[in-house]
């Protein structure tokens, strides 16, 4: 992707400052625990959605995916309604609302603290922090990764320079700004995620005709579809795969159960809820939230698909036959193919908004885990240093340095899409469970939300080895259809369900008091 840097430099530098200032900004209305991990629990409602979108949306979603659509098709729209059915609608309307009002009832601060006050348990807290702080590391790793990988042939510069840059521009406001920074960024970075992929949508569309002709050619394009991809399970870029095809595993495993219900697990993602004052709050930012997903993911799944109609009538070759087999290049070729040249200065600022609004709040969830949740609050919880902000800033400042050696000395190429889906699949098995118990059922135990994290985590695990371990780049230990193409954490989170509900029957139920403080409803005044 080439531009000129003489032009491109200058309006990097102005939109870092922007975010320098938001960065200042925070850390200036910064003053207690509560502003660092909740934002003061205050935060606008339409600034909550841009920041739980942009948290959401990262360059695997609008490159990594964009160009899967390519291959596959508007298929992968039915995990953009997922998206929104759960991740928007479900999430806020049942998840939002009773993780707001309960985490303010238990007075706790991240999301391991939630379920570790929930279930009166120092295990859930350490052991959930422990899991975030091992693990989306990885997620992290790719999302800078990408990030500094697409800035690459802009610059000309080592991948582990840009990816320095990169990283010390996400801590600054991090570290210093806490949540608060983070999403004043957000709501900046979702913003130009916006607005860049609604002009790549009207744009494709103009140009293939309009919405019915675009549609109409791309259907009328079946005939190209390879053998190979035929014998996957293709059928289409208009129509879903074959009944019990690799393809159709991996759409509605992968894609659409791991990636569309998963979303309901994710750490970073859930603690959002607990940043407004009030359940009408939620319910205002829900709308926003929505439009959010639908155009940004929608769009660039819609681009990526439509991009096969554009390509072959001006060059007779699909996504595929221009790009070969690297799906990562279908989005970036589309826009330096067709794009005017300000609009490619546009889409890298929306990749560079996009990596970063999700490494912010990687960084700071994986940060307060270990910082709060594993050290202060469990190994030095009797030391003065308690309730400080010190050791979150440390413990986001060696998730930062963790990431970095990770990104740039471990993970190969072309992990971006493989260490999001198994990070995805780690917290649907481990979390999304007792997360469901703590909300809405009063007979989960102790021991049961403790022995579903447990066993849920092993179960992924295994299976991801085992059967899926193409998720991780690796050969699996068996081959068996369809075993391995099923999402390990959608067996993991079977296993973690029936786990809970079966330890929970048969061990010692919390204290009446506390289930029903737990679940008292506010008053009026505070909805």
């Amino acid at each position: 992707m080439l531009v000129d840097v003489k032009i491109f430099l200058p309006i990097l530098i102005g939109f870092l400052l922007i975010l320098g200032f938001l960065a200042w900004l925070g850390y200036k209305r910064t003053s207690s625990t509560k502003d660092y991990l909740l934002a003061g629990g205050s935060v606008n409602p339409y600034m909550m959605a841009l920041s739980y979108g942009a948290a959401f949306i990262s360059t695997s979603a609008i490159i990594g995916f964009g160009g899967l659509a390519g291959k596959l098709g508007f298929s992968l729209m039915w995990v953009v309604f997922l998206n929104i059915a759960i991740g928007i609608l479900i999430a806020y309307m049942v998840f939002g609302k009773r993780m707001r009002q309960m985490g303010k009832t238990l007075k706790s601060q991240t999301f391991s603290e939630f379920l570790g006050k929930r279930f009166g348990s120092s295990f859930a807290q350490w052991f959930s922090g422990l899991v975030i702080f091992i693990f989306m590391p990885l997620y992290a790793a790719a999302v800078m990764k990408g990030a500094a990988e697409f800035m690459v042939p802009v610059f000309g510069i080592d991948i582990a320079w840009l990816a320095l840059i990169y990283i010390i521009i996400v801590a600054v406001y991090v570290i210093t700004g806490g949540l608060k920074g983070v999403v004043y960024s957000d709501s900046l970075l979702g913003s130009i995620m916006l607005v860049s992929m609604i002009g790549i949508l009207v744009f494709i569309y103009i140009k293939l005709g309009g919405i019915t002709s675009a549609h109409s050619q791309l259907t009328s394009m079946s005939h190209l579809i390879t053998d190979k991809l035929a014998q996957a399970g293709h059928t289409g870029w208009t129509s879903f795969p074959v009944f019990n095809s690799q393809f159709w595993w991996l759409t509605i495993s992968t894609l659409m159960m791991g990636i569309g219900v998963g979303v309901l697990s994710q750490p970073q993602l859930l603690v959002r809820f607990m940043t407004v004052k009030s359940n009408r709050d939620l319910t205002r930012a829900m709308a926003v939230g929505a439009v959010f997903i639908l155009i940004v993911v929608g769009g660039a799944y819609i681009a990526g698909s439509l991009s096969n109609v554009a390509f072959f009538n001006d060059f007779g070759k699909t996504s595929m036959g221009i790009v070969g087999s690297n799906v990562d290049q279908v989005i970036p070729q589309l826009i330096t193919t067709y794009m005017p040249k300000w609009f490619v200065y546009v889409f890298l600022l929306t990749l560079i908004s996009a990596g970063i609004s999700t490494s912010s709040a990687q960084f700071h969830t994986i940060g307060t885990s270990i910082g709060k949740d594993v050290y202060e609050d469990n190994i030095a919880k009797n030391r003065k240093t308690k309730n400080t902000l010190l050791w979150k800033r440390v413990g986001i400042a060696v998730s930062i340095i963790i990431t970095f050696i990770l990104g740039i000395f471990i993970l190969p190429a072309g992990m971006i899409a493989k260490c999001t889906a198994f990070f995805f699949a780690i917290a649907a098995g481990t979390f999304l469970a007792p997360t469901i118990g703590a909300l809405f059922w009063r007979g989960a135990t102790k021991a049961g939300a403790i022995s579903s994290m447990i066993v849920g985590l092993a179960v992924s695990l295994l299976w991801t080895f085992i059967f899926n371990g193409g998720t991780l780049g690796i050969k699996s230990l068996t081959n068996i259809h369809p075993l391995n193409f099923i999402e390990p954490g959608f067996v993991g989170l079977l296993f973690s369900i029936i786990t809970l509900f079966v330890v929970s029957k048969y061990t010692n139920k919390l204290p009446q008091e506390h289930i029903d403080a737990c679940f008292a409803r506010e008053t009026v005044s505070e909805n």
